[in-house]
């Protein structure tokens, strides 16, 4: 054996040697999670370090983990907050949380439970992994929650059903049971229950309501449901953890990086902070100071076959024996004897080649070829939503119709996903059960809303056509303006003007905050503005429109706090020769029509009882629908009514715009509201003579002595005039708002008649 064979036999030992050093070092220390003298596992529950058990083991306090009974449980037993998973990599967490519980007998209510679960700012409650469901079939649940932000979001669905037969098992689509998403970033949440009629109809099968946020496979709707929720009190929810509130950049320039050797810092993808990460070709728990150790890719059999596989850190080298040539992990034998050989080395080297060059050219055109079918497809598919969303019938009567929808456009579907960075979720301005808003800016840098719907509402393409050139005619000041839409989607896409001051709700019940308080001049000139709006889709329009959905969050305000009445996404156009229509009961709670709940008949006089919540809003300040006790109101309809029959209405009006001054002016919005929220829709007025007291009080503020009662008959019957037409004229803007009659006895007897007197 020649010298040089012993050196290359040697070197071989050598490398193999350092091979299972190398793997053992790795293996004994990689496989330690937790700090050196701590425990890192709580029964079958390992707890990976920042998080730990006792003293001294965790990264922070809120990471302390405290093991009972093989039981680990999130900072302290008294917390109830079990721990089942921890995930480093993901940055999650599961827990298990109660059930809420809503229950009834002959007698009434039984047993109400409202579980509250809240989170140090390292925690929020996932709204990928988790949903938000209500089980029973006379139930409405509400989740109510607080942001790493300081945000506070309300969202929650309801759920009937007239027996057991009617429910469809399997599916959570509003019978027996509902679901709805989780908003993002919530740090606390409240689940709230209550039924419609104390389940008297439902008892023999259903005497409870449940309500739960979950893991999205953590929960199915079944046969046994019913029964089964009679003995859990307890079910799993994903929970995202990150390290503090900073990001990596942030947390590397104060030096506070908690990231060890071998490791990489990543922003968290669902809320503040950041999380570690093992480099490629490392493994551990990156926190550690040794976490993060060598894998020893040689343990792999399929490496480097036919020669040495040399772990190096962080990745790997093969090593080819003599005659021997490295393709990527293979050695491959190329025996050359002598120089009449060189025709079978130039064989096995050049063809080789030769098909790897041909299979490359090979693969790129069949690479080219898939992305023309692709796109071909794409474009096919979206010819397909254009026809089958009444795209060329809408051309057609947008052609036809020139002149009137001279700003309505047809949008492409790739505008509007420049327009939103590709739905970017740092786009979306708002969220409801029947789509997301976002915030889109055109090529033309004209800032713009755009409604994506989550589902589609499988809609008649005539009746689709017919709602939009219906919505596109509307060009009133208070109503906000449809700039187009888009029709190469699966679901309509609706391009809408972007009103920039928020909600009515934000200003009326987020004061100091989002918001400032409104003046009572302002909350007049709102109330008169939207009535003047639902006044004009009643009357003024083609075919009369029925919002349906009414409620202070679908009024918003401009920065001149000009009101325009939004979300058509529930609306109903009404046949002229029809009074009413019978439909599938929709809106928001506190805000329902109470006979249009028990009839399913749909008439105008919904929209002018859920108009008389937002009145009692703008007076006393307080919510629609609110399980607040210390509040002492829950259906702010029904408190309002009562305080006026008990003559208490200025015990209830908000004391921002209680003064002597007002006082004859709030009496009569006051009396107008109570008439709006009259149970029988027969005995409220019209949304016109809604529309017409409310400016008339709107004028007589803006007189020098329009507070005054002993008014000069003569300038007051010369004042009321100049309201007489059938059309009034909108001093501000210039064009006609809709058709207000205004006779000087009736404003004056409203003006005389004590609170109290009834109407």
């Amino acid at each position: 054996m020649g010298l040089l064979e012993i050196l290359s036999h040697s070197s071989v030992v050598l490398v193999v040697m350092g091979m299972v050093i190398s793997s053992y070092a790795s293996s004994s220390t990689a496989s330690s999670v937790a700090l050196p003298g701590c425990a890192d596992h709580c029964g079958n529950l390992t707890v990976p370090y920042p998080f730990g058990i006792g003293d001294s083991c965790h990264l922070e306090e809120k990471f302390n983990i405290s093991c009972e009974s093989s039981v680990a449980y999130l900072f302290e037993r008294e917390s109830n907050i079990k721990v089942t998973k921890i995930s480093l990599n993901d940055g999650e967490m599961q827990i298990w949380q109660y059930v809420g519980q809503d229950c009834y007998n002959q007698d009434g209510p039984q047993n109400r439970t409202t579980p509250e679960l809240r989170f140090a700012d390292s925690f929020t409650i996932s709204s990928t992994k988790n949903k938000f469901t209500a089980v029973g079939c006379d139930t409405y649940a509400l989740i109510e929650g607080y942001s790493d932000g300081g945000e506070r979001y309300i969202t929650g669905c309801m759920s009937l059903c007239d027996d057991i037969s009617s429910i469809g098992y399997g599916s959570c689509s509003g019978a027996g049971c509902c679901e709805t998403s989780i908003p993002r970033g919530l740090i606390n949440r409240t689940v709230t229950l209550s039924s419609y009629y104390n389940h008297s109809y439902v008892l023999d099968f259903n005497p409870c309501s449940y309500a739960f946020t979950v893991e999205r496979n953590g929960f199915n709707f079944n046969k046994t449901t019913f029964e089964d929720l009679k003995t859990i009190d307890q079910l799993p929810i994903i929970i995202d953890w990150s390290i503090g509130n900073l990001s990596c950049d942030e947390a590397k320039k104060l030096g506070d990086l908690k990231c060890k050797a071998n490791s990489q810092c990543v922003n968290s993808k669902t809320r503040s902070g950041y999380l570690c990460m093992c480099l490629p070709g490392f493994e551990g728990n990156p926190y550690l100071p040794d976490g993060c150790q060598d894998v020893n890719e040689c343990n792999n059999s399929s490496l480097c076959a036919n020669g040495h596989c040399n772990n190096i850190v962080g990745s790997y080298t093969c090593t080819c024996p003599e005659r021997y040539v490295l393709s990527g992990t293979i050695c491959s034998e190329v025996p050359v004897t002598n120089s009449s050989d060189r025709s079978r080395r130039a064989l096995f080297t050049y063809v080789p080649l030769s098909v790897g060059i041909a299979f490359v050219a090979f693969a790129v055109a069949t690479l080219v070829l898939c992305w023309g079918i692709k796109r071909r497809k794409l474009m096919k598919l979206k010819e397909k939503f254009f026809e089958q969303n009444g795209g060329f019938m809408l051309q057609q009567q947008l052609s036809s119709r020139r002149g009137s929808f001279e700003t309505t456009k047809i949008f492409t579907a790739e505008e509007l996903e420049r327009a939103t960075n590709n739905y970017d979720e740092s786009r979306v301005v708002g969220e409801g059960g029947y789509g997301t808003v976002y915030k889109g800016i055109l090529m033309d840098d004209k800032v713009v809303a755009i409604k994506k719907p989550k589902v589609n509402a499988q809609m008649q393409t005539e009746q689709f056509i017919n709602e939009m050139i219906v919505l596109m005619q509307i060009n009133h000041r208070n109503v906000v303006r449809l700039l187009g839409c888009c029709l190469e989607t699966e679901v309509p896409l609706l391009v809408y003007e972007f009103i920039t001051n928020g909600t009515l709700f934000q200003h009326i019940h987020n004061k100091g905050t989002h918001a400032p308080s409104l003046s009572w001049e302002l909350r007049l000139k709102i109330a008169a503005e939207t009535a003047g709006a639902l006044a004009y889709l009643h009357s003024e329009t083609i075919m009369p429109i029925i919002h349906r959905d009414v409620k202070t969050m679908n009024i918003l305000l401009d920065e001149n706090h000009t009101a325009k009445v939004s979300d058509f996404g529930t609306s109903r156009l009404v046949p002229l020769d029809e009074i009413q229509m019978t439909t599938l009961v929709q809106g928001t709670l506190g805000y329902l029509d109470p006979e249009y709940l028990q009839s399913s008949q749909l008439t105008e006089k919904s929209d002018v009882y859920s108009f008389g919540v937002v009145l009692a809003e703008l007076l006393t300040g307080k919510k629609a629908l609110s399980f607040d006790k210390s509040d002492g109101v829950s259906n702010l309809a029904m408190f309002f009514v009562s305080s006026m029959e008990d003559d208490r209405l200025l015990r209830v009006i908000d004391d921002e715009i209680v003064s002597n001054e007002h006082l004859e002016a709030l009496r009569e919005v006051a009396n107008l509201t109570r008439r709006c929220l009259r149970i029988k829709g027969e005995e409220r007025p019209t949304m016109k003579e809604v529309a017409m007291e409310l400016e008339g009080l709107r004028t007589l503020q803006k007189h020098p002595w329009g507070s005054k009662v002993d008014l000069c008959s003569e300038e007051t019957e010369y004042l009321l005039q100049q309201h007489s037409s059938p059309y009034a004229i909108d001093i501000e803007s210039g064009s006609r708002s809709g058709g207000v009659l205004v006779g000087y006895d009736s404003i004056q007897n409203q003006l005389l008649m004590p609170y109290n007197g009834g109407r």
